[in-house]
């Protein structure tokens, strides 16, 4: 489509990670086997929480959702990638490009949103025992769930709408492995400034706010550690803490890398490393970091293995 001497863009050449074929090779089986460990690591924790009635809580509800945003913010980016080490030349319509920077938004700002709601679940648990049914009723964990969501959604048309506004005539070969909407700003045609500073505003608040929930949460959480008197009780507080702890460790340091700090003071290729990590690698170590340091995930595993073998026992 031309408009006057401008040829619009169509479509955008994905570059990838690297060009080199034997590298590809070995990324392309990494990668898969990555992406096959994700579905199936996640898949797994959710139905394991589905079917273990001890697991029937706001916490493994969370979870349980964390688990379906992992599977999908990994499929929105992963399959792209490795289909790209197979290919000499990875294209992608205009329109394609748009919905994988949409769903990447949507279930990246979902996590944080998640991952805010499960620490105010872990105050609630250790800082107020005796209500905590009340205050995290079924109504409650379900509006938490669809602020999670909504907020996602929020966020995403956001992105889209500073992507749309923006027109691309010139250069379409973007310096990453998935559509996402720095590198698409650089390539475009027309500077607007609003599109350039809009994805690190945007971030920089929800960063901001459920960051904010989940550091107030836990020094009500550590307050309340240090007051207890019982060893037992102060190990049993921290174990429910450690798994959350370290998952937003590595969800929130990667992001801020990527979308608050400045574009300038990090290379492209540093920019991909971190992004792989949070969208790619994070995705596989959630599942594991949740059922490797929970015991109520392992016993319910353990019993989950139990009585399908009873029943394989008994229908042979």
């Amino acid at each position: 489509m031309e408009t006057g001497n401008t040829t619009m863009v169509t479509e955008f050449i994905i570059l990838g990670l690297t060009e080199d074929p034997t590298l590809c090779s070995v990324f392309f089986v990494v990668f898969l086997g990555i992406y096959i460990v994700t579905i199936l690591g996640n898949i797994s924790i959710i139905m394991l929480i589905q079917t273990s009635p001890q697991l029937h809580t706001p916490m493994y509800l969370f979870l349980s959702h964390l688990a379906f945003v992992d599977i999908g913010y990994s499929t929105s980016v992963t399959p792209i990638m490795i289909v790209s080490f197979l290919r000499e030349r990875t294209a992608i319509p205009v329109a394609g490009c748009i919905a994988q920077l949409s769903s990447d938004v949507v279930f990246g700002t979902a996590e944080s949103f998640l991952l805010a709601a499960m620490a105010y679940d872990r105050y609630l648990a250790i800082c107020s025992p005796l209500l905590y049914s009340t205050h995290m009723s079924r109504r409650v964990c379900i509006n938490l769930l669809v602020v999670s969501y909504l907020g996602g959604c929020v966020n995403s048309s956001s992105c889209t709408g500073c992507l749309l506004s923006l027109t691309f005539c010139g250069p379409n070969r973007i310096n990453h492995f998935f559509c996402d909407l720095p590198p698409l700003v650089t390539l475009s045609c027309t500077h607007i400034y609003i599109a350039e500073i809009s994805p690190a505003i945007s971030a920089g608040l929800i960063i901001v706010i459920t960051l904010f929930i989940i550091v107030v949460s836990y020094l009500y959480i550590l307050h309340s550690i240090l007051n207890m008197h019982s060893t037992g009780g102060r190990h049993k507080a921290f174990s429910t803490c450690t798994s959350h702890l370290t998952a937003v460790t590595l969800f929130y340091g990667t992001v801020t890398f990527v979308y608050v700090i400045p574009q300038s003071s990090h290379s492209a290729d540093h920019i991909k490393v971190v992004s792989v990590f949070y969208t790619v690698v994070i995705p596989m170590l959630n599942p594991l970091i949740y059922s490797l340091r929970n015991k109520e995930v392992k016993e319910a595993m353990r019993k989950l293995i139990a009585r399908i073998h009873s029943s394989l026992k008994r229908n042979p």
